[in-house]
């Protein structure tokens, strides 16, 4: 057998193997669904459809627009100043956006974001946050919140081997290529534009003028293994293939964190720990269940329309997805520049843990040359000596399609068709899989996160869109082309400052 295959050969062909004419398979029944799926609502203001009059008026100084992280940094940076006169409008049943978490009789669990990187001392805001929230105390990390060993693992050549790098049958030639590709990142890291958040390190570079994938090629680094890692990593941060971001994005993912730093910090149910604490001191805020369906000037103010209620505001944070914008804001400036990734997450509930092949399961969890991203074990942080039952969640970006036609394939498949492909996927590691596994359900994000493509991180209309509409300012991460949560803590933090400013203070 050919131990080094092209990358992209080789994951058609499993992509064949594994989804296209799927037969199903006469184990347990496993049961699921899709869940949270908000595309009908997301349809209907793409579309400008009608919504209902609301039934009252209210005047309020700000009113944040969108309930993910940004938007909660927003709302927790104006309370931490003392100013308590704004609402935020989230229009899901839960608050957090991508931090969003579910809980079964087993465990909490992530649906998407699953841990923060632990801050070195220049990222203050984080370690404000974590400060107040105890997870950084006088003597330093609250070890609970980091990551227990292993934690992470790659399956390769039908065996697990530790870390993600590939290391089972890696050549000289291959080890080299790894030391030297190590050599430019540190030289990166030292040089100080690969800094979270972004904005306080970021300069016009050529970096951005090429894919990461072209930047690979040009340094001569051609080892079928490191390229394999590189596109995990462009695919993991940004759901997108490495020829489809731009080399300086993809740099950024291995230069902009201290390779020293222990960690990450994770939860069992991934950042919505971080969104449970937050909504305990912020809930009085909050009103989910509001879709914001059109936002327009009115004089001084804003006018803001929900279903239920018109809202008057002096300053509003547009902390959604920014491609919503054009939808809901008049005057509002063009987005033709951003183009996000679509994915698929799912929380798989195990009755038994799968027999292994060596070692025991890692925190995170991957196989190599497959389409998907791997699982992360929700249980991994209890201190119980055995568990038996358990919660994996699985991450797949559909990183080989172009966002439309992954979005398109995304909807249109059944939940029959994705949990066999997922089944099919994890098989390869785990041959009992199908005897473990009790209930598979299913997120489907067709815009999970922003993808920095070739020219837009140091663009011109990058730079306008995080700009701001008379007495509206734009606050959600995809304005920093990461999709991180300290960049939309960030840029949540720094769009409420600007209110503030603007209301002078008040």
């Amino acid at each position: 057998m050919e131990r080094h295959r092209p990358l992209k050969s080789s994951r058609r062909q499993f992509l064949g193997a594994a989804i296209v004419g799927l037969v199903p398979k006469t184990d347990r029944p496993v049961a699921g669904s899709f869940v949270h799926d908000s595309h009908p609502l997301g349809h209907r203001l793409r579309d400008r459809a009608a919504f209902q009059r609301p039934r009252q008026t209210l005047k309020i100084p700000v009113v944040i627009v969108g309930g993910g992280i940004a938007g909660l940094s927003a709302a927790w940076h104006l309370d931490r100043r003392g100013f308590r006169d704004f609402v935020l409008l989230e229009m899901e049943a839960h608050a957090g956006g991508n931090s969003r978490w579910g809980e079964n009789e087993i465990t909490p669990y992530p649906w998407a974001a699953h841990y923060v990187p632990v801050p070195d001392k220049g990222a203050t805001l984080v370690r404000e946050l974590f400060q107040e929230l105890g997870v950084l105390t006088a003597g330093g990390w609250d070890e609970r919140y980091l990551c227990f060993a292993p934690q992470e693992r790659l399956y390769l050549h039908g065996r697990w081997q530790d870390g993600i790098e590939p290391a089972v049958a890696a050549t000289t030639r291959d080890r080299e290529q790894y030391r030297r590709f190590q050599q430019l990142i540190a030289g990166f890291r030292a040089g100080g534009q690969f800094t979270v958040p972004m904005e306080t390190g970021a300069r016009p570079s050529p970096l951005d003028r090429v894919s990461m994938a072209g930047w690979l090629r040009d340094q001569r680094l051609d080892s079928p293994y490191l390229n394999w890692y590189v596109n995990y990593a462009c695919r993991d941060d940004y759901g997108a293939m490495a020829d489809g971001v731009s080399a300086w994005a993809g740099i950024h993912y291995f230069a902009s964190r201290d390779p020293e730093d222990k960690g990450p910090l994770t939860w069992p149910e991934g950042n919505g720990w971080i969104v449970r604490r937050l909504l305990a001191k912020l809930n009085r805020f909050v009103r989910t269940g509001s879709v914001v369906h059109h936002i327009a000037p009115q004089g001084r103010r804003w006018r803001v329309l929900t279903e239920q209620t018109e809202y008057l505001a002096d300053a509003v944070i547009f902390a959604a997805p920014t491609y919503l914008a054009p939808y809901l804001i008049e005057g509002a400036p063009p987005t033709a520049a951003l183009e996000y990734s679509p994915w698929l997450t799912a929380n798989l509930t195990l009755d038994r843990l799968p027999r292994e092949r060596g070692s025991g399961p890692a925190w995170d969890n991957v196989l190599y040359d497959s389409p998907s991203l791997g699982y992360v074990v929700a249980t991994h942080q209890s201190l119980r000596s055995h568990i038996d039952r358990t919660v994996w969640t699985y991450y797949w970006a559909l990183a080989e399609d172009t966002p439309a036609a992954g979005r398109r394939r995304l909807l249109e498949r059944d939940w029959a068709y994705w949990k066999e492909a997922i089944l099919n996927d994890l098989g390869r590691a785990h041959p009992d899989i199908r005897a473990c596994v009790s209930r598979i359900d299913i997120l489907r994000l067709g815009h999970a996160m922003i993808r920095p493509g070739v020219g837009f991180l140091l663009s011109d209309a990058r730079r306008r869109l995080a700009g701001r509409v008379g007495a509206l300012f734009f606050a959600n991460s995809d304005l920093s082309g990461l999709s991180l949560f300290e960049e939309a803590q960030y840029r949540g933090v720094k769009a409420a400052d600007r209110a503030l400013q603007l209301l002078g203070g008040r």
